[in-house]
């Protein structure tokens, strides 16, 4: 299991994330995050404002990418996802868009390795 630390976080909390799915044919999609959070050091939240074609691909197949940057690091989270549509974490999705919209769901991913992105020759490296 890939563990978010202190840096994951910091980065996590300060730019906008990259959803990667991949349906039943092999087709990938990716889609811009703006809404999202860290739950703990093994769990990401990503709140479904407008998801089609990427809940369908979870649904078919859970296993997702999420991509975080910025100027002067990176990382790649992989795991599997799953979609809430009630309970605590929708509940703190729809009070993170409170005013804005009312989501359709929350994305749990649970976090199951994380590589380098950051430029330079560790970039691909696997997070240990």
């Amino acid at each position: 299991m890939g563990k978010i630390n202190e840096d994951m976080k910091t980065l996590l909390g300060s730019t906008i994330w990259v959803l990667g799915t991949v349906d039943a044919n092999g087709i990938p999609n990716a889609v811009p995050i703006h809404y999202a959070k860290v739950l703990n050091d093994s769990q990401l939240m990503l709140v479904d404002n407008f998801m089609k074609k990427t809940t369908a691909n979870i649904k078919s197949n859970p296993q997702v990418t999420v991509s975080v940057w910025n100027s002067t690091s990176g990382y790649q989270f992989k795991g599997v996802a799953k979609i809430e549509t009630a309970g605590v974490n929708y509940d703190s999705a729809v009070e993170m868009v409170k005013g804005k919209m009312t989501p359709k769901g929350a994305v749990i991913v649970e976090v199951d390795s994380i590589y380098l992105t950051t430029p330079g020759p560790t970039a691909g490296d696997k997070v240990e």
